[in-house]
């Protein structure tokens, strides 16, 4: 797991969320709340579709939670490397947030990560 990499709020600018997404070198990020509490889910894909349309309109004011989307499925941070890899097999994403116990975001995983720790374990 990756620590607190990348996180964006949903009264971000858009504009600064992507710089910040661009410059991660990741395909997405965690929504938090004040909190620490994942609210959502930035991915590059619904960065592409509001650009297109601001590039459309000349409209560049929109903000993260006009594109974000909602209740990302995230991991505890109690799950096995095993088990998560077996979540992955079937599901689509590609990273997930982690959350500790009381579910506020601590981490990011990837599909990459799990693979070089399963590679590491044999």
């Amino acid at each position: 797991m990756s620590g607190k990499t990348i996180a964006f709020t949903k009264e971000m600018n858009l504009q600064t969320a992507l710089d910040k997404l661009l410059a991660s070198n990741l395909i997405g990020g965690p929504v938090v709340n004040a909190e620490g509490l994942v609210v959502g889910w930035l991915s590059e894909q619904d960065c592409l579709a509001k650009l297109i349309e601001a590039s459309y309109y000349s409209d560049h004011s929109a903000l993260v939670e006009d594109v974000m989307s909602g209740a990302p499925l995230s991991i505890p941070s109690t799950l096995s490397i095993v088990d998560l890899a077996q979540k992955m097999i079937n599901e689509k994403p590609k990273m997930y947030p982690v959350l500790d116990e009381d579910n506020i975001y601590v981490g990011l995983i990837t599909r990459k990560m799990v693979l070089g720790a399963i590679k590491t374990q044999l």
